[in-house]
């Protein structure tokens, strides 16, 4: 059976630059079967779903659901839903977990708040806490969108699962069907493709000790996606896989050239030109789809300034 997962690692796409853009993530638990749109395809009501994604437009948050591994059949609806609430900005990161009875109460949140990065919202509704336990682990599993991420997605979550990781959640919608199984782990919001479980288990070993793993990874959902590419780039050049140590302070141009300036907390930056081509020859985006060329970011080169934040001069 020809996947369109298959048809990309055969042709060893790229994954740098893939992510999906978020700076925070919204987590909402609704268990049973999820359809193509969750939100309002799924035992939630669709009207919440609805208001959800109006409440979420253009204020940097990304509203998901969340469910554990396991079997999705109908147990009706839960009497307490776990909630997550997470910044993945570099030097800002935070994630909050919360419980509610009633998930109309997300609509009092102040949305563009959380999407700046303030929690208090979330503790103020929700009465939420900071979270103490391990990171989270969110595969995408929803074969609705496409059935890779449930052929492949599901069997690594309960695997995870019942290898004892702690955090391991099935998640809606993370994009690029064509590198499942997908993963999103939080608090630093950095995206994986075609991921394993022994490498799953190093990633968050990454995370408890405050690293990031380049290896497999699509970008890191803060940024848009020329910088998810250059922040990778400058991480390998430079061998630094320490999380918020990395922030993205300019990108300018537009597709197909983008030049961004990433910056270290010590003070050093660099310049990474970028060139967004065409994944060649043709192969399908998702699974039934027609052939197409997805974009991908190609990293021209990488340079490191000599200036401090006002000088223009770069070494030569």
């Amino acid at each position: 059976m020809s996947t369109c997962t298959a048809a990309s690692r055969h042709l060893d796409e790229p994954l740098a630059g893939t992510a999906a853009t978020a700076r925070t993530w919204l987590l909402l638990e609704q268990p049973g079967p999820w359809g193509a749109k969750a939100l309002t395809s799924s035992h939630l009501d669709p009207a919440l779903g609805r208001a959800l994604e109006a409440a979420a437009e253009d204020t940097g948050v990304r509203v998901a659901l969340i469910r554990r591994p396991g079997r999705h059949a109908d147990c009706g609806t839960p009497a307490v839903r776990q909630v997550y609430a997470a910044h993945t900005v570099p030097g800002r990161t935070w994630l909050y977990s919360a419980t509610t009875a009633t998930p109309e109460r997300l609509l009092d949140l102040d949305f563009a708040a959380l999407g700046d990065g303030d929690p208090h919202t979330v503790d103020a509704v929700l009465q939420g806490r900071p979270h103490t336990g391990d990171p989270l682990a969110l595969v995408c599993t929803n074969g609705k969108r496409d059935r890779c991420c449930a052929l492949l997605g599901r069997p690594l979550a309960a695997e995870l699962s019942a290898s004892g990781v702690d955090g391991v959640w099935e998640v809606t919608h993370l994009g690029g069907h064509r590198f499942a199984p997908t993963l999103l782990v939080l608090p630093f919001g950095y995206a994986y493709g075609r991921a394993q479980a022994p490498h799953v288990k190093e990633i968050l070993q990454g995370v408890r000790e405050g690293r990031v793993v380049v290896e497999g990874c699509r970008g890191g959902s803060a940024w848009e996606r020329p910088a998810q590419a250059a922040e990778l780039a400058v991480r390998t050049a430079a061998r630094e896989d320490a999380a918020n140590t990395l922030t993205v302070v300019r990108t300018e141009g537009v597709a197909p050239r983008w030049e961004v300036e990433v910056a270290h907390a010590d003070g050093r930056r660099w310049r990474v030109v970028l060139a967004r081509g065409a994944s060649l020859p043709p192969r399908p985006e998702s699974c039934g789809s027609a052939l197409g060329s997805p974009a991908r970011m190609d990293v021209v080169s990488v340079r490191e300034l000599r200036l401090d934040d006002r000088a223009g001069t770069a070494r030569g």
